[in-house]
């Protein structure tokens, strides 16, 4: 038996309780400094206020205030927090983790930099940890995986990834279940590039899902010829993109795309594609979801800026990404949709 330390209460990090506790591990759940009502609400149920089903037997539940308690004599950390608790999380957390346990992380993103390029979380934590002089193995999630199927054990398969391939092999023998399978990577670049940038990409797509309904009513059957056209352009932008990151594998594609088809049928970020499509600006969007995080919009306007100023020295051509930067457009400076469809089209001779 393992000790599991989750450090952030929302819903993947929460889910991920689920596997560790079910695989016969002691499982630590510790909310972050925003997921206090959360964890009082655990600890009077047993049950995380927005999933249908308790947690397994003997979870455990910490406040913020008890980390230190909740960090002790664990196996592994796994971090839970959003995107947007990323400095918190580095600031905070990792220095407070003994060097000899490895750390796996959910957070989805990358950072952009002023020369156009696109660094991984698991990077810029490195860095911080490096300026104090303190040794962490980061490792990372990646892969299609919704945390209310994962609790409702529906079949998973995920990317664990890291620079250990024995600590990998550690933590999945630690996670794994009968339901929820995990691939192993050492190209950490890789992987959570692929999972990354599929956000942007799958708010594209849900853009023709509002469009159908604004042009044929919110009831109107779906239609998948739009949705599979703008599909088809996101993965080759996303294989670009991987590319320029010096990762286009075909495992790493495979976990981003299917990444990308889970995201598009659930979720946030669907949403509020669908809102945009029926036609409201962004700030409209924002307001009907009443406060939710949009980590999708994040991503979308740091790869978009990556490449313009990537294309600005050379490296790359903003015109090989029509479907990225319409989005952009959209989010960024409130242009209507107006989806660029013979932009899509090529000419091929073999």
């Amino acid at each position: 038996m393992a000790i599991v330390t989750i450090i952030g209460s929302g819903m993947m990090g929460s889910a991920l309780a689920f596997p560790a506790r079910e695989n016969g591990n002691e499982v630590r759940l510790v909310g972050t400094h925003l997921d206090r009502q959360i964890i009082d609400v655990c600890r009077a149920t047993g049950q995380h206020p927005k999933f249908e089903r308790p947690f397994p037997a003997g979870v455990q539940y910490y406040q913020i205030e008890e980390v230190e308690d909740a960090i002790r004599g664990a196996d592994m950390i796994i971090g839970g927090v959003s995107s947007f608790g990323v400095e918190w999380f580095g600031e905070e957390i990792l220095p407070k983790i003994p060097s000899h346990i490895p750390v796996l992380t959910v957070t989805k993103g990358l950072m952009d930099t002023a020369d156009g390029k696109l660094l991984t979380y698991p990077d810029i934590w490195q860095k911080k940890l490096e300026k104090i002089g303190h040794k962490l193995s980061l490792n990372a999630i990646g892969g299609p995986c919704t945390s209310y199927e994962l609790v409702a054990h529906d079949q998973t398969e995920v990317a664990f990834c890291g620079k250990d391939l024995k600590i990998l092999e550690k933590m999945k023998q630690i996670m794994a279940t009968d339901y929820y399978h995990i691939s192993l990577s050492t190209d950490v670049v890789g992987i959570e590039s692929a999972v990354a940038l599929k956000n942007g990409y799958a708010l594209g797509i849900a853009l023709t899902i509002g469009l159908n309904q604004k042009e044929f009513g919110l009831e109107s059957p779906l239609h998948f010829n739009s949705q599979a056209a703008i599909f088809g352009q996101a993965v080759k932008e996303m294989y670009k993109l991987l590319a320029y990151q010096g990762a286009a594998t075909l495992e790493n594609m495979v976990v981003g795309y299917g990444d990308l088809y889970v995201t598009v049928y659930g979720g946030r970020t669907r949403l509020v594609g669908i809102l945009l499509g029926r036609g409201l600006d962004i700030d409209q969007a924002r307001q009907e979801l009443n406060g939710v995080t949009l980590e999708s919009l994040v991503v979308a306007e740091r790869v978009a800026r990556a490449i313009r100023i990537a294309a600005e020295r050379g490296v790359l051509n903003a015109g090989d990404f029509p479907l990225l930067m319409h989005v952009d457009d959209i989010i960024c400076r409130k242009q209507a949709v107006n989806i660029p469809w013979e932009d899509f089209t090529f000419v091929y001779e073999g």
